[in-house]
């Protein structure tokens, strides 16, 4: 990436706690962008630690402000926060559906209601959110994180309309196993963790898991100037997993 062309630019990126956001804050930072990392958790790495609930509208809105009045505007948005609730349809009572759901999706509308005007009047932005392969696979389970990701793929491409004629772009990228405290606990539920890990791992050609690393390099990507005729797109960064589900 060309350093110069990072210059003076303010990104806010969601879920910079752990995983994929703290890699994706940490990238930025690298290239000189100021980064305000909103987490329930505190963040290392950023320019400013905000403690934010997605689901509080009220919040959302005050922490793009705050970063605002000490950052400046920001013209990168990256969403990379969200939860991955175990249970399948029968078992995911109402409310299970409604909080993934507020956090997954409607936590990508706050976002965009109070950062996307910003970007309108500075000329333009880009946006990305983190879907998931189980978007579009049949996912046993996780039954209400899979439709949540697939209604955030919707999302994006109807923003990416709407936000167009103010040169904001708006993509998505689609992870399948990334090794991040999220998935290590899924295979911690497990009556074998081990072999749920060696059964995850073969399900992916490239015979690994992916990293935050590989994540955030795409997000960089899609954040930056070079990806500057690219809207509304969902990219795979999924180790084959989407040629041949396993």
């Amino acid at each position: 990436m060309n350093s110069k062309a990072w210059a003076g630019k303010v990104a806010i990126v969601t879920g910079t706690g752990s995983g994929i956001g703290a890699a994706v804050a940490r990238r930025l930072r690298e290239e000189g962008v100021a980064v305000a990392g909103l987490d329930l958790a505190p963040s290392s790495d950023v320019s400013l630690s905000l403690s934010v609930d997605l689901r509080d509208d009220a919040a959302v809105r005050e922490a793009v402000e705050a970063t605002a009045l000490a950052l400046g505007q920001a013209t990168i948005l990256i969403h990379c926060a969200g939860i991955s609730p175990p249970g399948s349809i029968l078992e995911s009572d109402d409310a299970l559906f409604r909080d993934t759901y507020d956090t997954n999706v409607i936590s990508a509308v706050r976002l965009m209601r109070h950062v996307v005007p910003g970007m309108r009047d500075a000329g333009g932005g880009a946006v990305v959110m983190t879907t998931s392969i189980n978007a579009r696979f049949a996912t046993p389970g996780l039954a209400a994180y899979a439709a949540s990701k697939a209604a955030l793929e919707s999302l994006v491409r109807t923003a990416a309309l709407e936000f167009s004629a103010w040169q904001v772009r708006v993509n998505g990228i689609a992870p399948a196993s990334v090794d991040t405290p999220m998935l290590r606990a899924s295979f911690e539920r497990a009556d074998d963790p081990i072999a749920a890990r060696e059964a995850n791992v073969g399900r992916h050609p490239l015979g690994r898991l992916g990293t935050a690393d590989d994540v955030a390099e795409l997000a960089i990507f899609l954040a930056s100037d070079a990806s500057g005729w690219m809207t509304g797109g969902i990219y795979p960064i999924d180790g084959g997993a989407s040629v041949t589900r396993r």
